[in-house]
């Protein structure tokens, strides 16, 4: 190796780049601005989602409300027709079952014994939310008069009430009496 060989080398290694601190500053600068703006992505799809959760949770409760007492409510002069108005509301094969009971027991009975059901929903609680399915308790009030018992009878009632969203609509899955 010679002088010349070292001198040579020394030139290479001042020739690298030299980060100054301004270009530093740069760069931390960068990193900072892309580390909040992914954080603020974060925020934001978080937030999106307890929106969309609080929405779903607000429309499953109405829809439970209002499909229990178009279910549950009837008075014997119409009952075919009500009731098979509230099956709009329903999914598939719930739909079947609730037919068949409103066909079979419901409405010839609502018919024979002049029957007249008022349903009220004193209060109303989601159990669990996501976007496509909902678990909703009602606490009912059920007021029945009859021919025989023209007195009207009040009992109070808790159901639980599984709905579907289909089609931007929410449909009871199962009404089960709790």
């Amino acid at each position: 190796m010679t002088d010349n060989d070292v001198d040579t080398s020394t030139e290479q290694r001042r020739k690298l780049p030299v980060v100054t601190k301004a270009t530093a500053l740069k760069i931390v600068t960068a990193l900072v601005i892309v580390a909040l703006a992914v954080a603020v992505g974060f925020l934001w799809y978080g937030h999106r989602q307890d929106q969309l959760a609080e929405q779903a949770r607000s429309e499953a409760v109405d829809a439970a409300s209002r499909q229990a007492v178009a279910m549950l409510a009837y008075d014997f002069a119409n009952v075919d027709s009500q009731l098979a108005a509230a099956a709009d509301g329903i999914t598939g094969s719930f739909r079947d079952e609730y037919t068949a009971l409103v066909e079979e027991t419901i409405a010839p009975g609502a018919k024979e014994k002049q029957l007249t059901v008022q349903v009220t929903v004193q209060a109303a609680a989601p159990v669990s939310t996501t976007p496509t399915e909902a678990v909703v308790l009602l606490y009912l009030n059920q007021t029945t008069t009859s021919a025989d018992a023209p007195d009207a009878r009040t009992s109070g009632s808790r159901v639980r009430v599984s709905l579907q969203k289909v089609d931007d609509r929410w449909l009871v899955d199962q009404l089960t009496p709790v």
